[in-house]
């Protein structure tokens, strides 16, 4: 790629499920350069499948960590061939597929300060990991683990903790616990236990990198209000504290030094370029997104999933609560929902002929509230809540067994969105006067859609292009660590940025009609929970 040779600049990297991701961006902002791996495509002698082995019990999902190591050496060769001048580069940072877990042999350390410029990293590293298929998020082996781990410290009260999340089988603590059980010899041979985000960094840095706060949120061992490892879990899950468990015992916030001379020597980078400390892929995106405090994204996709920018987090049994990533005094929130675009696209092709057309005009049709009528429509087993099937409720909340066309089509987004907003006010969430709602996903496109979400959140929605929301919010999170970290508000640094687009605001009259319907959807909901598995609460 020509044109791009004399600009400042900072790297953005995301090490991704599939794929590992580069972006470039210039001192104005600008996105100038991107690049990527394949795993499966420009790497098929490691087997993958979706970037992962899917292991005989459909439960155990990994990774192997060389092909994260060559995609690296891969895409640095294709940025050096297209003449990227990586001696304009000020500052680096990255991403890393949240909860991935990677264990470093004993020994793997000198190897890494070592490095010779003369050879790929592939060819040095390859003795360096005691596990060479890392367990990744997908992975669902291990129940006893989370069970152990929430007897130990008292059942499902680990949400009350101060960790606020539940013990969930792709965490980290319990991926460790697993391996630390029942494979000992390998786990006696690891020096240090690395996230994907940490162990990218160590890649740059020539020396083990520690974790940040925020990633270090998705491991069901870290106080995230303190800031400190939780010797409760760290003893039910490894036996021993950090150190001995091979994790940093030092979490970090902001840049961690000078990148390794391994890459100033083999391609140019500049001996005084930073590498800021990466973090998890969702806490990256929160940073690309530029959410401010009070604000909302909502990615409308496959699965909808809200990302909350919290003060205070409320403790609860749904939902991931993560440290924010560019404000330490403040928190995000992760919730998804299964039944997105699917639901959307199954309850168009009944209700309106396969037309997203006629969807919208059904929309247009009918009054917010939809008369009091409201729908529960999950084709899937939901996330949250744990409901499956399609469940219909007239004005006295009797359950009916249809609806005319044009409520279905309201009831399955106005439910959709309430059930969001309750949700993510159960985990601490409040909409504010400033508050402002970033759509991004398919959905987006459709700006009636968009007008329900702004009527029930009683709040401005925006768009914005978040195609590399991880990897553009690791480079800002560059520039944000060379313009002094902490010291400096996030947003400050990233004002030049292209603002998102508006897209709708709240209809008159949005917020008393959605007011009152909001706790009667939640009664509701308990209803149908009580139902399907018993009495709650």
């Amino acid at each position: 790629m020509a044109g791009h040779a004399a600009r400042r600049c900072c790297l953005g990297w995301d090490f991704s499920t599939q794929q590992v991701k580069v972006v470039a961006v210039d001192e104005g902002l600008n996105v100038f350069y991107e690049d990527s791996v394949h795993f499966d495509r420009d790497l098929p002698e490691f087997g993958t499948q979706g970037g992962v082995h899917v292991h005989e019990d459909r439960l155990t999902i990994t990774s192997p960590v060389l092909m994260w190591v060559q995609a690296l050496d891969v895409i640095l060769e294709k940025m050096k061939a297209s003449g990227f001048d990586f001696s304009q580069v000020l500052a680096l940072s990255g991403a890393g597929q949240q909860h991935g877990s990677i264990y470093w042999k004993t020994g793997a350390n000198l190897a890494l300060t070592s490095l010779s410029p003369d050879l790929p990293l592939y060819q040095q590293l390859q003795t360096c990991f005691s596990i060479s298929d890392c367990p990744v998020w997908m992975d669902s082996s291990t129940t006893i683990q989370c069970r152990q781990l929430e007897a130990a410290v008292g059942g499902a009260r680990l949400s009350q903790l101060p960790h606020r999340s539940r013990a969930y089988e792709r965490f980290t603590g319990n991926q460790i616990a697993k391996i630390h059980q029942q494979n000992p010899q390998a786990y006696s041979h690891t020096e240090r236990i690395s996230l994907v985000s940490s162990f990218a960094a160590s890649l740059f840095l020539g020396c083990y990198s520690p974790l940040t706060t925020s990633s270090g949120s998705g491991m069901n061992l870290l106080q995230i209000q303190d800031k400190v490892w939780s010797q409760p879990c760290l003893s039910a899950c490894l036996q021993g504290c950090a150190e001995q468990a091979g994790i940093s015992s030092t979490i970090t916030f902001s840049p961690q030094g000078a990148i390794s001379s391994y890459y100033v020597q083999r391609y140019g980078f500049p001996p005084g370029c930073k590498v800021v400390a990466f973090t998890g892929d969702n806490p990256a995106s929160l940073a690309g997104m530029r959410l401010e405090e009070g604000d909302i994204a909502v990615s409308l996709g496959t699965s909808d999933t809200l990302f909350l920018w919290l003060q205070e987090p409320t403790p609860a049994l749904e939902g991931h609560i993560f440290c924010n990533p560019v404000d330490p005094q403040h928190y995000m929130a992760l919730l998804c929902f299964k039944n997105g675009s699917l639901m959307r696209e199954k309850i168009r092709d009944v209700s309106a002929s396969r037309s997203w057309s006629e969807f919208s005009k059904a929309l247009r049709s009918t009054e917010m509230g939809n008369g009091g009528n409201l729908g529960f429509y999950f084709d899937v087993m939901e996330i949250t809540p744990e409901i499956i099937g399609h469940h219909r409720f007239n004005p006295e909340s009797h359950e009916v067994s249809a609806f005319p066309r044009d409520v279905e089509i309201r009831a399955l987004i106005e439910g959709q969105f309430m059930a969001k907003r309750i949700h993510a006010e159960g985990l601490g969430y409040r909409v504010m006067p400033k508050t402002k709602i970033l759509a991004t996903g398919g959905a987006s496109h459709n700006r009636d859609i968009l007008q329900v979400l702004a009527d029930v959140f009683g709040a401005p929605v925006y768009v914005i292009d978040t195609a590399n929301s991880a990897c553009v919010g690791s480079a800002y999170r560059a520039f944000h660590g060379l313009a002094g970290g902490t010291d400096v508000p996030f947003s400050e640094v990233v004002k030049l940025a292209p603002d998102p687009r508006l897209a709708a605001t709240p209809s008159p009259g949005a917020s008393q009609v959605y007011e009152a319907l909001l706790p009667r959807y939640a009664k509701l909901e308990q209803r149908i929970l009580s139902q399907t598995r018993g009495p709650v609460g």
